[in-house]
């Protein structure tokens, strides 16, 4: 069983860190390959393993896996007995709606509030597109927890590929300190408790590397 995972820098990269969470919640040992997204010679480093020019990427002995949902969907059904989708099928419905709107759609707060793990600053305006992201976004959290959370400090009680979507959107808020609703702001306090995510802050703290 061979696993590798190629990611961007995780000062920058949300969508691999989704795929890194993801993959850390399947349990299973991986290579991970780290391409710099923002040197001179970036582009053609990432063709040499994706065939998109993008990560994250997932080599496995079924052949590569791009895309971080593709990714998380290709782990769930290798690692059963990890649970990554919620368990109880009405459950797992939510989750992968939760995580298609995440994959397609806050587009607002995706553009004004890029992930930086390392910023701490609140912007001079929020936009008002980005607020009713944001709303939604606090919304969506709120009705998962409420129907599922009773188990945990997760959106459906224990840590499922969700959070793993949903880990950069707080990585967002914090960074740029967003005030938030009691239950919103516990569910990010959450995610920086969340160990596996510490370990990929951290390491996104001590890179060097800042956007061309």
């Amino acid at each position: 069983m061979s696993l590798t995972l190629v990611i961007g820098n995780k000062n920058y990269s949300s969508w691999s860190l989704r795929a890194w969470l993801t993959l850390e919640l399947a349990g299973a040992p991986y290579e991970e390959v780290l391409v710099s997204l923002y040197g001179p010679e970036s582009r053609r480093h990432l063709l040499q393993h994706s065939p998109t020019g993008k990560v994250p990427v997932l080599k496995s002995e079924d052949g590569v896996i791009w895309d971080s949902l593709a990714i998380a969907e290709y782990l769930a059904e290798r690692f059963p007995e990890a649970h990554l989708w919620p368990r109880g099928q009405a459950a797992r419905a939510l989750a992968r709606s939760a995580c298609a709107e995440m994959h397609s759609g806050f587009v607002a707060l995706r553009s004004h509030l890029p992930m930086d793990l390392s910023r701490d600053k609140a912007l001079a305006e929020v936009p008002a597109e980005v607020q009713a992201d944001i709303a939604r976004i606090c919304a969506l959290w709120q009705s998962c927890r409420e129907q599922y959370g009773q188990d945990g400090a997760f959106l459906f009680g224990q840590a499922s590929i969700a959070d793993a979507f949903f880990a950069p959107v707080t990585a967002r808020l914090r960074s740029y300190r967003v005030l938030l609703p009691q239950e919103a702001q516990a569910y990010v306090t959450t995610i920086y408790q969340w160990p596996a995510f510490q370990r990929w802050y951290q390491a996104g703290l001590q890179e060097t590397e800042n956007k061309a």
